[in-house]
């Protein structure tokens, strides 16, 4: 599965972005996905994760109420809605594909490439 993320920039603190993920393979509405992101000097942390028919989400607790994910299976993509945008936000945020509900990232097998949100005055 080819991931492509996109959406990221710079934008003020409480500000909002938008970032998609296309999927490529026509079985996208099979596999659970998920965004990480890392910040700078940070390891990698999990921030969203949406079930196969959208119907569930979960989120880290420092996004929750912040952030929406959502995902369109006839387009293949998943997106997540970021809100109230904070600098701690600052991060580059990877979309990934998984065959299980998880936030670990091990699990992950597919991966995209990354886009960088920064938030900043």
């Amino acid at each position: 599965v080819l991931l492509q993320a996109s959406g990221g920039g710079l934008v003020q603190p409480g500000g909002f972005l938008t970032l998609s993920c296309a999927a490529s393979e026509v079985t996208f509405s099979s596999y659970y996905m998920a965004w990480f992101r890392q910040g700078p000097g940070k390891e990698r942390e999990f921030v969203s994760i949406i079930n196969r028919y959208g119907s569930v989400a979960d989120y880290a607790d420092s996004v929750k109420g912040r952030f929406t994910i959502s995902r369109d299976n006839a387009k293949n993509e998943v997106t997540l809605q970021m809100n109230s945008l904070k600098p701690e936000d600052t991060a580059v945020y990877y979309c990934a594909a998984a065959g299980i509900f998880t936030r670990l990232d091990r699990m992950y097998k597919y991966w995209g490439q990354g886009t960088l949100v920064t938030v900043s005055s």
